[in-house]
């Protein structure tokens, strides 16, 4: 969970999470060394007027600052296209869970299971307990085992939303008559929040996501428990 002194990336609980985490550092060290170069260029010339003469008409230092950003990009690009690819894989699924936006709240629906569905809503702040977490918790929480992948179908019953758990590196729109999905492995047992990040309305910033993650066992005790309700 992000809290007020977070100055990078949240912990990563999924292997996606791990590898995005992984491509923000190298482009982040990218944009470093190119910071420096150009800041050292620019301070080189401000201070040094008589070295404009070696970038007037210089054929060299063309050819170098022509060569040197495609290099650059390249580095960039190939992680980032493979990563592209590895977001959007589905793998045979051992947990399928249908979530609908609405105004503002989520529903889930567990249909692998004698499908039976829930609401969830934000817990007001005259409600909370002292371990509750202010404008992320959730009345009812979206219970999921790690070490297995998870198949999430998304959709809207009313305006555009958007799912997201930044610790799992999920973020999908749920949009109005149309099925989107999307495919993550939690590799640890937590607690992961997210809100709604498309503005739909004016209680858009009131609609959280809460994800429990849980070992199997205890989510087939769950399962059994929920569907004899």
């Amino acid at each position: 969970m992000a809290t007020w002194n977070t100055l990078l990336l949240q912990d990563s609980a999924s292997p996606l999470m791990e590898q995005l985490s992984f491509f923000h550092n190298h482009t982040l060290l990218i944009l470093l060394m190119i910071t420096v170069l150009v800041g050292y260029l620019m301070s080189t010339l401000f201070f040094n007027t008589h070295n404009y003469r070696f970038l007037l008409e210089g054929q060299m230092i063309e050819i170098i600052w022509t060569i040197l950003p495609a290099v650059t990009l390249i580095f960039i690009a190939l992680p980032s296209l493979r990563l592209l690819y590895l977001l959007d894989e589905i793998n045979n699924p051992l947990v399928s869970v249908k979530t609908i936006g609405h105004q503002w709240y989520w529903s889930y629906e567990y249909s692998d299971f004698l499908s039976f569905e829930f609401d969830s809503y934000m817990v007001p702040t005259n409600e909370l307990t002292k371990n509750s977490f202010r404008l992320l918790d959730v009345d009812n929480r979206t219970i999921l085992p790690y070490n297995s992948q998870i198949r999430m179908m998304i959709t809207a019953a009313d305006v555009i939303h958007s799912w997201t758990i930044p610790a799992l590196s999920v973020k999908i729109d749920a949009t109005p008559g149309r099925l989107n999905q999307i495919s993550f492995l939690m590799n640890r047992a937590g607690l992961f929040f997210g809100q709604c990040s498309e503005i739909c309305g004016a209680n858009h910033s009131f609609m959280p996501i809460a994800v429990e993650s849980i070992s199997p066992a205890y989510f087939t005790k769950w399962i059994l428990k929920m569907s004899n309700l």
